[in-house]
């Protein structure tokens, strides 16, 4: 049996971390400043991260959740308290497809509408409602289309207005910072006036922090910037540091009946032992103010590359945009320099997603490599 082909892979095969180095099959150190999509939040095998998991499994892997599973209660609580969303409760699922899927049904139940706004470069996820909601026909496929979505331009605030008030909205889902979309951001005007709108014309606000949550911004959430507070707020990414975890985060307003969400893997032990260990590490060793400190050194850094054109996005998620398209460039910097960046769906923008735990010096290296390969490819 082969493996179903979807993936374009680069000729690396990774079998060691540690902290933000991968080391291949060759013995190569690789610079990682991606962080597989953002999901590496406090370094590749942090003694503790693996001591809380190994611990775990000699113990209890797994069981369902239709019994008591106190772990759970201990992650929710641990959450709500680093995170300031303690007037929350949790649903526990396994990504973030899964955490926004559960956001717009749960959304829909509250208030009996179905159709949902959603905006312009967004990405939700790859399941059925979450793709509905994300602006890309090459993954969108038919049977997605049948659901109920308008896409608006980002930061507009007439626009969405405009839509609301037709009286037929079920929720509104939105990136605090498009991650793939290319780190765009709208202003804390717009948001502001989101969630006023969301509230005036009783539509569920949805946060999607799935890439921007756990401190990548400088901030617990990425909303937070813009002193808002959402209905919703769904989770994944950096929540389990490489352990399949997800997460909505359901304002206390919103009441749980039996049987209106459910999964089997979701809220595992393994995964909360995952996730409790990802925020005592965030907590202990400052990692949300290591993410403020190393963008301010980023993006100082940055200046001395000319080709540089702008860098977007906030804390540890950046974008470094270009005039021409920088997919030659990250191949160069991947197979040639040994450094692992991210693209977008700007072709210009190479994304930068490290682990919180990255240090000065690991910046240093990463600008003298970029200039290196932007010389070669002159």
């Amino acid at each position: 049996m082969n493996l179903f082909n979807v993936y374009p892979l680069y000729d690396v095969t990774p079998v060691k971390g540690l902290d933000c180095i991968i080391t291949d099959d060759k013995g190569i150190e690789y610079l990682d400043l991606y962080g597989g999509h953002a999901v590496i939040s406090v370094g590749h095998t942090h003694p503790e991260y693996v001591a809380k998991l190994k611990n775990q499994l000699d113990n209890l892997a797994f069981y369902s959740n239709a019994i008591q599973n106190p772990i759970q209660e201990e992650l929710a609580t641990k959450l709500g308290k680093l995170s300031g969303c303690e007037d929350y409760d949790l649903f526990l699922c396994s990504s973030g497809a899964e955490a926004n899927e559960n956001a717009l049904k749960l959304a829909s139940f509250v208030n009996g509408k179905s159709r949902v706004i959603a905006f312009q470069n967004s990405f939700h996820g790859r399941t059925s409602a979450a793709v509905a909601v994300t602006d890309n026909e090459k993954i969108n496929a038919p049977l997605n289309k049948q659901q109920k979505v308008t896409f608006l331009p980002f930061d507009a605030i007439e626009a969405l207005e405009n839509e609301l008030k037709k009286g037929d909205v079920s929720s509104v889902i939105i990136e605090s910072i498009q991650g793939v979309g290319g780190l765009d951001q709208a202003s804390t005007e717009f948001f502001q006036a989101l969630e006023k709108l969301c509230k005036t014309y009783e539509v569920v606000l949805i946060l999607d922090e799935v890439q921007a949550g756990y401190g990548r911004t400088g901030k617990f959430f990425g909303f937070q910037h813009h002193n808002i507070k959402p209905d919703i707020i769904t989770i994944a990414k950096g929540m389990g540091n490489g352990f399949p975890i997800g997460g909505v985060l359901i304002g206390n307003h919103i009441a749980a009946v039996y049987g209106m969400l459910g999964t089997t893997f979701g809220g595992n032990h393994l995964s909360c032992a995952a996730g409790i260990a990802v925020l005592d590490i965030i907590e202990k060793e400052k990692l949300i103010e290591n993410a403020i400190t190393i963008s301010a050194y980023f993006q100082e850094q940055i200046k001395s590359v000319a080709q540089v054109q702008k860098v977007k996005g906030r804390g540890l998620m950046l974008g470094v945009e270009f005039d021409f398209d920088v997919s030659t460039l990250r191949k160069k910097l991947i197979l040639e320099k040994h450094i692992f960046t991210g693209s977008a769906s700007n072709k210009n923008v190479l994304r930068i997603l490290p682990p919180l735990t990255i240090k000065k010096e690991a910046i240093d290296i990463f600008i003298i490599k970029l200039k290196e390969a932007l010389a070669e490819l002159k």
